[in-house]
């Protein structure tokens, strides 16, 4: 746990968050898109984070971000540089299988859901690694009064967010 000692001042909370504040207070999807490099944004749903995350990876990480206690839940940090993992669709394919086969048969547990989430991410893509500094700025600069950035909407910033390239942020 160490090498994340860099967002260990993050709070992960349950629900969907306006705008972090000086505590971090965002859920885990939240947290991740701004560790990714994209400007922060709030997440309701799945389907509005950045293609280059996994949906499958990020539904189950909601899932277990809104269903834990506050001590649980901080427990997800380490996933947090995780889950921009989006693969092909076969891929992506894959993991919602594998979730499905073993998250949902029976009552899932806090503890049972890390493994499945663990196991999960060792389908396909892995996330890039994103250096200790880096990370920390972009989560620092997340806690400060919110920037009024707008989406790249010309072609090329379209062609970028359908191959997962990271925004440019200001």
């Amino acid at each position: 746990m160490a090498q994340f000692d860099y967002i260990l001042n993050w709070s992960l909370k349950a629900g969907s968050h306006r705008f972090p504040g000086p505590d971090g207070g965002t859920c885990i999807n939240e947290a991740a898109i701004v560790a990714a490099g994209f400007p922060y944004q709030p997440v309701w749903r799945v389907g509005s984070m950045p293609r280059c995350f996994s949906r499958p990876i990020c539904r189950l990480a909601m899932l277990l971000n809104d269903q834990a206690d506050d001590v649980q839940r901080q427990r997800l940090l380490p996933f947090v540089t995780r889950l921009a993992c989006a693969d092909t669709p076969e891929v992506e394919r894959l993991r919602q299988k594998y979730i499905d086969a073993h998250a949902f048969e029976a009552a899932l547990s806090f503890e049972d859901g890390l493994t499945v989430l663990e196991g999960a991410l060792a389908i396909g893509r892995q996330a890039s690694l994103l250096g200790e500094d880096e990370v920390s700025e972009r989560l620092t600069r997340a806690k400060r009064a919110p920037e009024q950035m707008t989406p790249d909407r010309t072609m090329m910033g379209k062609i970028k967010e359908w191959l997962g390239i990271e925004a440019e942020v200001a």
